[in-house]
């Protein structure tokens, strides 16, 4: 019998604070999205991993963060306010509605501010993580999991340093992952069940830290192809891949671990998918043995629930 995950990488303005053009649509939706999903997760009574920006448990700033050593620039967007005048760049009540929320939901770490760690250096992903865990230990939080911005995964070491136990690893590639003819067979293959979703297998890596790879990006499928599938067939195709996969899960060994931005849902119809797939998952987990579970307990059943040491990198 396997588990299903569920983890989002919580973020608001901070996912795009770096592009040039970010995309205002998913901006200017992220909060109500946030707040829409936790009910949602509340009527099923399934609980996620919200892997959050660290700068969002804050309520104000200066907007300086003179002691971070990330080059300079990289806070110029930073309003340096506060979250009643510029919520998309501050979460703390956001944070609250999560920790508040009737599902028991897993807050993880999505660093400091939307660094991508395989393209940085040691000194500033260790800053990430300090900052990250003096604000949560502010709020009583032990932070377990990490989710790595754009899935970028590197200086795991520094995880292990500040007593994390599992990150969510890249998602197997499969052959319908590949070039022109793999997304024609993905088109085609999805609403015929001819293509499977992938169910992946926690390990435990060489840091001691477990590896929670992804299997199922929810919006992966959007735009034009996403419209034709749903033409053809009458149905969402996501929907039925994440459905096909629950069953799965409920059947076999394995993970199914899905995964989504808050910002992701801009429509009424990405709220629906959402539905769908959440009343799919509680009505299979009612009936069968299925499991659904956090990364953090995901990492705690593969390591017999073993405590990390916190061994800070830098000063404190």
């Amino acid at each position: 019998m396997g588990s299903v995950v569920l983890s989002l990488d919580a973020e608001l303005a901070w996912g795009f604070h770096d592009l040039d053009d970010p995309p205002g649509d998913r901006v200017e939706s992220s909060r109500e999205s946030w707040l829409r999903l936790l009910e949602l997760f509340d009527d099923f009574d399934v609980p996620a991993t919200w892997a959050v920006v660290g700068h969002l448990m804050l309520d104000s700033c200066d907007g300086e963060h003179s002691d971070h050593p990330t080059p300079d620039g990289w806070f110029d967007p930073d309003p340096g306010t506060w979250e009643g005048r510029d919520d998309r760049w501050y979460g703390a009540e956001l944070v609250d509605a999560v920790e508040d929320a009737d599902a028991d939901h897993e807050v993880a770490s999505h660093t400091f501010s939307h660094v991508e760690f395989a393209h940085t250096s040691r000194e500033i992903a260790a800053a990430e993580m300090r900052e990250c865990v003096e604000l949560a230990e502010d709020r009583g939080l032990s932070l377990d999991s990490m989710v790595f911005p754009r899935n970028y995964v590197g200086h795991r070491d520094v995880l292990a340093a500040y007593g994390l136990t599992a990150y969510r690893g890249t998602q197997p590639r499969r052959w319908y992952d590949r070039g022109v003819l793999g997304s024609a067979s993905k088109l085609l293959g999805w609403p015929t069940g001819a293509v499977s979703p992938t169910l992946v297998t926690p390990e435990i890596d060489e840091y001691g830290l477990v590896n929670v790879p992804a299997s199922l990006f929810l919006f992966g499928f959007e735009g034009r192809g996403r419209a034709l599938a749903e033409r053809a067939t009458g149905a969402d195709p996501m929907v039925e891949m994440a459905t096909r996969g629950i069953d799965r899960a409920a059947s076999e060994d394995g993970v199914f671990h899905m995964w989504l931005h808050p910002n992701n849902l801009t429509e009424e119809r990405d709220f629906e998918r959402m539905a769908a797939i959440l009343e799919h998952l509680a009505a299979v987990r009612d009936r069968t043995s299925l499991a659904v579970e956090t990364m953090g307990e995901i990492a705690a059943d593969l390591r017999d629930d073993e405590p990390r040491p916190r061994e800070p990198i830098g000063p404190r």
